[in-house]
């Protein structure tokens, strides 16, 4: 084969380095943009960031040119011009309210973290006021240190006696007076080596009763028929009626089966929603979220010193400066924008909950929008829209369907909200079934499997049919 030179013409998309930032932004969560802005910040000397609300400026969407504008404001804070990139307007970062206020009183404050004790550390301070010889209160201490999370002794007196050094002789005998002390103390039911053994313990602290006899009597004998809930044996097994039964239920769900939970650790995720969602003149309006929204400029300093040497080497620092805040003021118009479409087609939601829920895709946005769905994927995902309803992901407005008879369609997150409705208010000794629940959406013209309801209740955490029922 003789070697040839060969010209071909092709075409093949190239991203800019602004085009790949912008992407970038796009896809972070807020706490991320915040962490990747504080990098910016801390390499970049021509970046700074604006301590003080702009009293001239306004977040995006609160000027009269964007369609998820709040109409109250936009007539008094307009977008201003700007003569050159030096002054770019993400320090126009204010955030004008719907009110035509905000309020920096209102988070004048810093955030207090209760000091929390261990269980570990609440059970040695109780063991410090016992009166007990130096070996006991070793004991007591190594059946602590054997504790789980939930307050439980996982491991057996026998195995923990193996687990000590032999010149102590540790015997079963003493292990079990050791744990007779620490099943004594606060919280109740701690040190128990099973569920029906913490339950007994917190038993036999209350008052004698007949209701406190009879529930101590199914929790050693009949706990299981009773998770079950098989009340017809266990009144023929107790020889109880509806009502002694019932107020030995009562009883018994009363007490807590981890009394070492509430000493755990928690840990406590905070989200700041980047748009607010208000009803304003009788619609539903989004505004970006101030606290979500950095304020960033260029630094005027370097700026003016860089104006005048031309060909510094902070000329790199400016270019990634100017296309670092229109980055980050373009992510926040497209998630407005995007959270305005959202808004639009899920205003039955708004007015009436979760069962006005309609279907909706992705697609259906991004045509609307003139946006590829992979941008709207992006948008949707860890981005969150604070509502007089609570606190929701874009993602949440999306969802799977289901035909119904008029052929139509109906959102699954209507379905699951039917489905709970249903449940709450059905008759707590006739509850109802999967195929139930079936039926009763299929005379309402939605046509559901019963295999599909039991999905979404599990998916609801509510326990099926026979746990459901009471006495």
């Amino acid at each position: 084969m003789k070697p040839s030179l060969q010209l071909k013409l092709t075409q093949h998309l190239a991203l800019t380095p602004q085009l790949q930032l912008s992407i970038r932004l796009l896809q972070l969560s807020t706490l991320e943009l915040e962490q990747e802005l504080e990098n910016y910040l801390r390499d970049n000397p021509l970046l700074e960031r604006q301590e003080e609300y702009a009293q001239s400026g306004s977040l995006p969407g609160s000027d009269g040119h964007d369609e998820g504008a709040d109409r109250e404001t936009a007539e008094d804070h307009s977008e201003q011009p700007y003569a050159d990139d030096d002054s770019w307007p993400v320090e126009e970062a204010s955030y004008v309210a719907s009110s035509g206020s905000f309020d920096d009183e209102d988070n004048d404050y810093q955030d207090v973290q209760a000091a929390t004790i261990s269980l570990r550390e609440h059970l040695l301070w109780q063991l410090g006021l016992m009166n007990l010889s130096e070996r006991d209160r070793a004991l007591v201490r190594c059946l602590v240190d054997a504790l789980d999370e939930d307050g439980y002794l996982t491991q057996s007196l026998e195995e923990l006696a193996e687990t000590m050094p032999a010149e102590l002789a540790i015997e079963p005998e003493e292990l079990q007076a050791a744990l007779n002390h620490l099943q004594h103390f606060d919280p109740t039911g701690v040190g128990a080596r099973s569920a029906q053994e913490c339950l007994l313990l917190q038993l036999q602290v209350l008052p004698a009763d007949r209701t406190r006899t009879l529930a101590m009597e199914i929790v050693s004998q009949f706990l299981e028929l009773l998770a079950s809930h098989d009340f017809v044996k266990l009144k023929k097994q107790t020889g109880c009626d509806d009502e002694a039964l019932r107020a030995a239920h009562l009883l018994i769900c009363s007490l807590n089966p981890r009394p070492g939970a509430q000493y755990a650790a928690s840990d406590t995720r905070y989200v700041t929603p980047d748009v607010v969602v208000r009803k304003l003149r009788g619609q539903w309006s989004v505004s970006v979220n101030a606290e979500a929204f950095p304020r960033l400029r260029i630094n005027s300093l370097y700026a003016h010193i860089l104006s005048r040497q031309r060909g510094s080497g902070l000329a790199v620092h400016l270019q990634e400066a100017r296309w670092l805040i229109r980055n980050v003021q373009q992510r926040f118009d497209t998630i407005l924008r995007v959270a305005q479409a959202i808004v639009d087609r899920q205003r039955q939601f708004f007015d009436h909950g979760e069962v006005a829920m309609r279907p909706l895709v992705l697609r259906e946005i991004a045509d609307l929008l003139g946006l590829h769905e992979s941008t709207i994927s992006r948008v949707t995902t860890q981005k969150y829209m604070a509502t007089p309803r609570g606190i929701f992901e874009l993602k949440y407005f999306f969802g799977s369907h289901v035909g119904t008879e008029a052929g139509g369609a109906c959102s699954a997150t209507a379905i699951r909200a039917l489905i709970k409705q249903m449940i709450g208010a059905e008759e707590p000794k006739k509850p109802l079934s999967d195929s139930q629940i079936s039926e009763i959406l299929g005379q309402q013209g939605i046509v559901v499997a019963r295999r599909t309801i039991a999905k979404y209740r599990e998916a609801l955490s509510i326990p099926p049919v026979n746990l459901r029922k009471s006495i």
